[in-house]
């Protein structure tokens, strides 16, 4: 069973944190903070040493970056204007040598530089009529459950309960799928931070038979316009460093590679490392 993430609102006198410990992936991860920084960096490792946890990730603040740099923390990647058009920097720091070490880096490294010769392309066809494009609500959430049950023997989060999929819809996140003979074979959702008006396009899992349409770009593309309907600009995803397929879908989007966090999830069949890719909607 994926043991749930939880997300802590700690306030003290010169700080706070807002903090998601996540057992399921060994990690603790500040979402937001404000303060003291060198205070707040040792509120969160107190919390990775009594969470016995193995990353700790921070989204910091460009003007933060010496500080985090003195307490030990390196930066994996960036999200051009995170914060309310101020760009956040993932910084990260590990715990044990073997959830540093990584045996991919280079190969994953020559998948950006591949995925960066393709040709950019444009909006594709609809697929066959039998594909109906649609924004799933909780009536379909146990269909999405399955797919996601279906694509993945490991995910981050537990999308394999309905439950837990009515629980993102409550919080805000918007999840849209194609249909296919009453079946959802293709999703992806937009994970909306209101405050800072920026969103995450995740969830992304296509049935393998269904994969020749290029439904994945269709379905993100819907998830951008309805983002700028919201006012939300700011738009990321995190593809898993070792699919060629994501990568170059973000890319041929217009997504840009903005760098790649280190064994960071367990997704698939392993702990794996994860792409950061950007977008503005506003520029398209």
């Amino acid at each position: 069973m994926n043991q749930l993430a939880r997300t802590d609102r700690l306030q003290e006198i010169n700080f706070y944190l807002e903090v998601c410990s996540d057992p399921f992936n060994r990690r603790v991860r500040v979402d937001d903070y404000r303060g003291n920084i060198q205070d707040l960096v040792n509120k969160a490792e107190e919390l990775v040493h009594q969470q016995q946890v193995e990353k700790l990730i921070i989204k910091g603040r460009s003007e933060d970056a010496h500080a985090f740099f003195e307490r030990g923390f390196q930066p994996e990647a960036i999200v051009d204007r995170y914060f309310h058009g101020s760009d956040a920097w993932f910084f990260s720091k590990f715990y044990t040598a073997e959830r540093k070490k990584n045996d991919h880096w280079v190969a994953e490294d020559g998948i950006i530089h591949s995925v960066y010769q393709l040709a950019a392309s444009g909006r594709r066809a609809l697929p066959p009529k039998e594909y109906e494009l649609k924004k799933a609500g909780k009536n379909s959430a146990e269909k999405l459950a399955e797919l996601y049950q279906n694509v993945f023997q490991i995910y981050p989060t537990p999308l394999h309960d309905p439950e837990y999929v009515k629980k993102t819809m409550d919080a805000g996140t918007v999840y849209y799928a194609f249909f296919y003979q009453g079946k959802i074979v293709s999703a992806a959702s937009a994970e909306i931070n209101l405050f800072y008006k920026n969103a995450e396009l995740t969830d992304c899992a296509t049935l393998t038979e269904h994969r020749k349409y290029g439904l994945m770009k269709l379905l993100l593309q819907e998830l951008e316009q309805e983002l700028k309907q919201r006012g939300i600009f700011c738009a990321y995803s995190i593809a898993r460093a070792q699919s060629f397929g994501m990568n170059a879908v973000l890319y041929q989007l217009g997504f840009k590679y903005r760098g790649r966090l280190k064994n960071n999830v367990f997704i698939y069949d392993k702990l794996e490392n994860m792409n950061m890719w950007v977008k503005n909607l506003a520029n398209c």
